[in-house]
């Protein structure tokens, strides 16, 4: 079963139970799950009430996702649910587990669910559905241009138009993946636990090692950013998320904004869009 650790916000004064209903959101990533909950009534611009963290286990029954939200709020019941999962084999047990949790038919951010975005992508089917949430939420809180960098097990970069079309972006190994690929694939590098170095020289083969990781990423950054700028003849309000952002912000040359709760905001507004279009339609 998933393992929980907790992220409180201001709001947060106990079990999800203190909501009345609410908006569960879920979104799935390799190596965490990310689990928020919005107010009945909040507007799309709002942050969750409540969230946390869970690690995303190798497997998982519809069971121990359940027991995972269990935990979480006890016999809480949801008045809504949206799931954004990059896992295939876990879609079928949260999407399980979600409709028991207040029976509710959770969305599923997919083909045929409605983002309101206007695509500029060959195969708009190919996008990852916490790429789609991070858009959507980026085109309604910033200006655009706006480019959203999310630092996960892989390093997504999602770009919108001046337009507020959905322009494409670019994936990349992430921080934590780069590093166990490094020490994998020779035979003398450990395993090192990422943490920002506080001098680019390394002293020590595990210094070194953080050094050529962690600057190597800001590199990468900024010269992407200088690039995705050129491509699009402007420069752009450029956002950073998940794992490391704080951290890898203060280290980059460009002027970036943090912002903790993007991809659980995105799912809300998918909600949101896709919940009233049920109700027209019922």
């Amino acid at each position: 079963m998933a393992g929980t650790s907790r992220t409180r916000t201001q709001a947060d004064t106990g079990r999800g139970a203190t909501i009345p209903g609410g908006v569960l959101v879920v979104d799935v990533g390799n190596t965490t799950t990310a689990v928020g909950v919005f107010e009945v009534a909040s507007a799309p611009s709002a942050d969750p009430s409540l969230r946390w963290e869970l690690t995303t286990p190798r497997g998982l029954t519809s069971d121990e996702a359940l027991l995972s939200l269990g935990q979480l709020f006890g016999d809480w019941q949801a008045s809504g649910a949206i799931l954004s999962c990059v896992v295939p084999t876990h879609v079928a047990a949260w999407q399980a587990a979600l409709a028991r949790v207040g029976d509710v038919r959770p969305f599923v951010v997919g083909p045929g669910l409605k983002t309101g975005l206007r695509m500029h992508y060959r195969d708009p089917a190919e996008i990852g559905p916490d790429r789609i949430a991070d858009a959507v939420a980026m085109r309604e809180r910033y200006q655009t241009p706006t480019i959203a960098i999310d630092f996960g097990t892989t390093m997504n970069i999602e770009v919108i138009d001046a337009q507020g079309a959905f322009a494409g972006g670019l994936i990349a190994p992430g921080l934590a993946l780069g590093a166990r690929a490094l020490s994998k694939r020779t035979a003398r590098l450990p395993v090192v636990e990422i943490e920002m170095p506080k001098e680019v020289i390394g002293r020590s083969t595990r210094e070194a090692m953080l050094s050529g990781i962690v600057f190597g990423e800001v590199a990468r950054i900024d010269g992407l950013l200088d690039r995705v700028f050129a491509e699009i003849a402007s420069e752009a309000t450029v956002v950073l998320t998940g794992d490391y952002a704080h951290k890898i912000a203060r280290l980059i040359s460009h002027k970036a904004v943090v912002d903790d709760t993007l991809t659980l905001r995105g799912l809300h507004q998918l909600y949101l869009l896709n919940a009233a279009g049920s109700k027209r339609g019922s």
